[in-house]
C-alpha cells in the first residue's frame, strides 16, 4: 500500500485499494468463520459476505467520490446517470468462496462516461476504463492500474508474458453456474487443452485476467460474463500490455457475452481456432512432440541470427 501511495500519477487506486482492502479483510473474517449460502436464481449462489462486501464498498465509495456512479452485482444501482461508473464485484468466486477453496477477490472497475468531454454516453454506449483495483485477500495481493499509467501488483509494474504460441502457453477458462447443459464452452475446452500447455479452470473471471495482466496465464477466453466480472480484468490487461476483444476479433465491450485476452503474441492464433470452431471446419492436426520441438529449435535460430 505505501508504494501506491508513494506513487504521485495515481488518480484513483490509493483510495479505492484501502476500501478493496477493507473489504478484502471482511471476506477474510467470514471465510474463516463459513457462512450459510443461498441461490438467487436457480444455480447461482450468494452469501452474507457477498452482500456485507458491496454495502461495505458502496458506503465507502460513496463517501470518497460522491459524484460516482455504482452498479454492482449484488444490486447496487446508484446515480447511474454520472460521469464515472464504478462497476463492482464485491466477491468474484462466490462459489468458491461457499465451498472454502481460496480463489477468489473483489475486482472494481471505473468507467468514464464522459471521456471526450461531450455529453455523457448514452445507456448502449460504452465509456473508457479509466481505473482498476483487484484484491485477492487470501494471498494479500493487489492488482492495479489507470489509463496510460501502466499496471502494476503490490506496487510494483507488472507485464504480461512473453509466450510466442498457443501450443507453449498456459491458459484459462470459466463455466457458468447456471444453464450450464446450453453452454458451448466444454467443446473449446477439449480443443484449447490438447493445443496448449494446458487450460485453468479456477473459478474466478476476474483473477483470470488479473493473472493474463501478470504474466501467469498466457490467455484467457469465457462466455456470458457480466461487466462486473470483466470491468477491472480488461483495463489490467491492456495496460499491462496485452490484448482484449470478442471472440471475433472485434473490440471488447462491457455488455459482450464473450471475452479473449491475451498476451498479444498468441492472440491471432486463438482468434483463428475461434474462427475454424464456429465455422465448423476441420482444425490443423496436431503436431507431435518431435514436431513441437523442431518448431522451437527453427524459432530459436531465427533469433538468433
Amino acid at each position: 500500500m505505501s508504494n501506491l501511495q508513494a506513487t504521485p500519477e495515481w488518480q484513483w487506486v490509493p483510495q479505492v485499494s484501502a476500501i478493496a482492502r477493507e473489504a478484502g479483510q471482511r471476506l477474510r473474517e467470514f471465510f474463516a468463520q463459513g457462512v450459510e449460502t443461498e441461490y438467487k436464481g436457480e444455480a447461482d449462489l450468494v452469501t452474507v459476505a457477498d452482500r456485507t462486501s458491496e454495502k461495505l464498498i458502496r458506503e465507502r465509495l460513496a463517501a470518497a467520490f460522491p459524484e460516482h456512479g455504482i452498479y454492482g452485482e449484488e444490486g447496487t444501482r446508484e446515480r447511474l446517470g454520472s460521469r464515472f461508473r464504478w462497476y463492482v464485484d464485491p466477491l468474484d468466486g462466490t462459489t468458491n468462496f461457499a465451498h472454502g477453496f481460496p480463489q477468489f477477490c473483489i475486482s472494481l472497475g471505473l468507467e468514464d462516461r464522459q471521456p471526450r468531454g461531450e455529453a455523457v454516453l448514452g445507456p448502449d454506449e460504452d465509456g473508457t476504463l479509466v481505473a482498476a483495483v483487484l484484491y485477492d485477500p487470501m494471498r494479500d495481493e493487489l492488482f492495479a492500474a489507470e489509463r496510460g499509467r501502466g499496471a502494476r501488483l503490490n506496487g510494483k509494474p507488472m507485464h504480461v508474458s512473453h509466450t510466442p504460441e498457443l501450443s507453449e502457453s498456459l491458459i484459462a477458462t470459466g463455466f457458468p453456474s447456471r444453464k450450464r447443459h446450453q453452454n458451448p464452452n466444454i467443446h473449446f475446452y477439449q480443443e484449447f487443452t490438447l493445443r496448449s500447455h494446458g487450460v485453468r479452470r479456477a473459478g474466478s473471471a476476474a483473477l483470470d485476467l488479473a493473472y493474463v495482466a501478470a504474466g501467469r496465464l498466457d490467455g484467457y477466453w469465457e462466455f456470458n460474463l457480466n461487466p462486473w466480472d470483466t470491468a477491472a480484468g480488461i483495463l489490467l490487461v491492456e495496460e499491462a500490455g496485452g490484448l482484449t476483444s470478442g471472440f471475433s476479433g472485434q473490440p471488447f465491450r462491457l455488455d459482450s457475452r464473450e471475452i479473449l485476452a491475451s498476451n498479444g503474441p498468441i492472440h491471432a492464433e486463438l482468434l483463428g481456432l475461434f474462427e475454424n470452431m464456429f465455422a465448423g471446419r476441420d482444425l490443423a492436426p496436431l503436431l507431435t512432440p518431435q514436431e513441437y520441438a523442431a518448431r522451437r529449435l527453427e524459432r530459436a535460430a531465427k533469433s538468433g541470427q
